[in-house]
């Protein structure tokens, strides 16, 4: 669908709920619609170097995908896959008349002011939270498949791959950020080759598992029970990782809110339930997946900044990639 079917979805078309009050969401690949029970998960047409949603084809197969994985962590929230039929100049959710122009993702609707960064936000996140989340994703992680195939090195390029959106980032924040993501690709590239060796020995330890791969605090519900939704489905790469990756990831988010002491609370309980970080060598690893996370985070406000709608959209994606930026470079420092 257009950002201007989506606009007329919103504004007159027909759900399968009650849904007077309607509020749209956009995303740099999707488009999210509540309404008063359920939400509605519509991917963008778009087509980036990590995903392919360019037809309606692979947009219904992600659709599907996208069930799939997560109710794996999320089984009550994510409930079908619906078509958007075009019929008499209206779009329908649902149904079986007119022409299907798309697809969209159902979910159960759950209290927005439950995610995690909302919480992190007011200063509401308590240990007890911490220390159920890092059960639960410890759980998650030795129950879901081991990955024992995996292009380890592959690190090098995706976290080199800032440097596409290196002239925009410049161009936006300034000179000095032109050397900070020249030195920190060169120092992610030293980092990688020197530890290589730990790479395949984990990889052959069975510690890489099919991950969520997107797991931050608004990827989280505390109700209080944590529960961890919007996996990424689009890229089997970025989800099939070390499951320190997948930490570092979270742990980075609370480091980004000024939680330090919940990031470390949050690993001690993890590696008690599942050890993973048991050497001096796996602890710096932790922190370069940190600078990595804070990366991905860098280049994606990158890429709401250069879709955003408007200048507030645009200055506060701008500003969240600075943050990142920073963020990045202060890790690498630890890691020498």
């Amino acid at each position: 669908m257009t950002k201007e079917q989506i606009n007329r979805l919103v504004s007159d078309g027909i759900f399968p709920d009650v849904s007077g009050n309607r509020e749209l969401i956009e995303t740099h690949i999707s488009w999210v619609i509540k309404c008063n029970k359920f939400v509605y998960k519509i991917k963008k047409p778009v087509h980036y170097s990590f995903l392919d949603f360019s037809t309606v084809e692979l947009r219904r197969h992600f659709c599907e995908r996208e069930i799939e994985l997560n109710r794996r962590l999320a089984k009550k929230v994510y409930l079908d896959v619906l078509p958007i039929h075009e019929w008499k100049s209206k779009f329908i959710v649902g149904g079986k008349g007119g022409k299907i122009i798309d697809n969209t993702v159902r979910m159960l609707k759950l209290d927005a002011n439950k995610q995690m960064d909302h919480l992190l936000k007011k200063n509401q996140v308590t240990k007890s939270h911490i220390k159920k989340l890092a059960k639960t994703i410890a759980g998650f992680h030795k129950r879901t498949e081991i990955i024992y195939e995996k292009d380890f090195m592959k690190i090098k390029q995706d976290f080199s791959d800032l440097k596409v959106d290196k002239t925009f980032l410049v161009n936006q924040l300034g000179s000095e950020y032109n050397n900070m993501i020249n030195d920190a690709v060169e120092k992610s590239d030293s980092f990688i080759e020197q530890n290589k060796e730990l790479l395949a020995a984990r990889l052959r330890d069975g510690l890489y598992r099919d991950c969520h791969g997107d797991l931050h605090s608004r990827n989280i519900f505390l109700l209080p029970a944590p529960l961890p939704f919007d996996c990424i489905e689009f890229n089997d790469d970025f989800r099939q990782i070390d499951v320190v990756n997948e930490i570092a990831f979270l742990c980075m988010d609370l480091d980004a809110f000024g939680r330090e002491d919940l990031s470390a609370l949050f690993i001690d309980y993890y590696n008690r339930f599942f050890p993973a970080i048991k050497t001096n060598k796996d602890h710096t690893l932790f922190i370069y997946y940190k600078s990595y996370r804070a990366n991905v985070r860098a280049k994606v406000n990158g890429l709401r900044a250069k879709s955003a709608a408007n200048k507030e959209d645009r200055t506060k994606a701008l500003s969240e990639a600075e943050k990142y930026l920073r963020l990045m470079n202060d890790y690498l420092r630890s890691v020498g």
